[in-house]
């Protein structure tokens, strides 16, 4: 199921800069972070849909490249994305 209107404001305020950023990199890492997540539970009664799993595929390398991006240019920033969506161990 797609992320709700109202789930994508809520995440864009809490990691964007303003109310209505939607296009940095951390707000775009959340989003695909919800997303992942959802179908993610949704594989454990569907195991054979191989057609999500592929976008989820998609969606875990763009997350991987955004986050390789946002690591480039402030390390600060990556370090703090990472620790509030726990990508990382």
């Amino acid at each position: 199921m797609p992320l709700t209107k109202e789930q994508k404001q809520e995440i864009v305020k809490k990691y964007g800069k303003t109310g209505s950023d939607s296009g940095s990199p951390e707000v775009q890492i959340a989003i695909l972070t919800q997303r992942i997540n959802e179908l993610a539970s949704h594989f454990d009664t569907h195991k054979k849909d191989i057609h999500s799993r592929t976008g989820l595929l998609r969606m875990v390398g763009k997350r991987r490249r955004l986050l390789e991006y946002l690591q480039s240019r402030n390390i600060d920033r990556y370090r703090k994305i990472v620790e509030e969506l726990h990508l990382r161990k």
